[in-house]
């Protein structure tokens, strides 16, 4: 594993000599622009590795994405290889259909120490919901980011990321799923803690995701990834794209259903990923990821 290799996977042309929140947010937003968060593995009839090395030649070596414990288990070798005081925390993923967290820990993330400050770097969580900059860990403060206001709540030693969402402008409203979205809401995305955890206590979350018939992950074929001024995915056969802040506090939503053999050819030039195995899209659960 070459960090080299990766910053020309992630297009990082900048300076890595100093380990300081400027060089962090830099390398987290290249990271984010360039690997997809996405299971299409799941989809292609291959397993998940919770293997650094499996994820550094997938991700780095196979131009693919990958999940939260992918994607964030990466970074913190990213990270540390730099120089950065990095720990993994582990948290539970909320689901709004059901007004309820995840029962059992389901999502990798990072707590970087910097400074005498703490921020929580997050790599690995996709869709409009994906942080743009590492967050400082400080409670009941809002935090602007392009795609919106991200806050940290905590009570008691739990720690609650919510996100205000924009109005949305579907242009093409009789394709959309979604729920009414007219008002903005504060929504709720994870709680975790600050007990440090190791990759071991992943394994089995990370094996339940892909075979559980219930899991998200098994019942959606996923790919999102950021851009420039908002982000695009993949769910299924439907093609999402958002532009934040289009106007007057309102993201510009695009859909559009997508034909079987426009899949391969929406994969290689909207998120650069060409697949190994012949891939399958499913969409059959009906929570929301927007």
């Amino acid at each position: 594993m070459d960090i080299k290799e990766y910053f020309d996977r992630i297009s990082y042309r900048g300076s890595y000599n100093k380990p300081d929140l400027a060089t962090l947010s830099d390398i987290f937003q290249h990271h984010i622009r360039a690997v997809p968060f996405e299971n299409l593995s799941l989809h292609c009839g291959e397993r998940i590795e919770l293997n650094l090395e499996a994820t550094y030649n997938k991700i780095v070596r196979k131009n693919r994405g990958g999940w939260c414990m992918e994607n964030n288990y990466l970074l913190s070798w990213v990270l540390k290889t730099l120089g950065y005081d990095v720990t993994l925390l582990g948290g539970r993923v909320f689901f709004p259909e059901l007004d309820a967290y995840a029962e059992e820990l389901d999502h990798l993330l990072l707590q970087v120490k910097l400074d005498g400050k703490s921020y929580i770097v997050d790599g690995g969580f996709g869709m409009p919901y994906q942080l743009w900059q590492p967050m400082e860990l400080i409670s009941g403060t809002d935090q602007p980011q392009t795609p919106g206001v991200f806050r940290f709540q905590e009570e008691n030693g739990t720690w609650y990321l919510e996100k205000v969402k924009r109005k949305q402008w579907v242009v093409n409203q009789s394709t959309s799923t979604s729920q009414n979205v007219e008002n903005e809401v504060r929504r709720p995305i994870y709680l975790f803690t600050l007990q440090p955890r190791d990759i071991e206590e992943f394994r089995g979350c990370n094996a339940e995701l892909q075979t559980d018939p219930d899991s998200l992950f098994v019942t959606k074929s996923i790919c999102s990834l950021q851009t420039a001024d908002g982000i695009r995915a993949l769910v299924g056969w439907k093609l999402t794209e958002m532009k934040y802040n289009y106007r007057d506090n309102t993201d510009l939503v695009e859909i559009r259903i997508l034909a079987d053999e426009e899949i391969e050819k929406t994969l290689k030039e909207k998120f650069n990923i060409t697949l190994d195995k012949k891939f399958v899209p499913v969409n059959t659960s009906k929570l929301s990821l927007f």
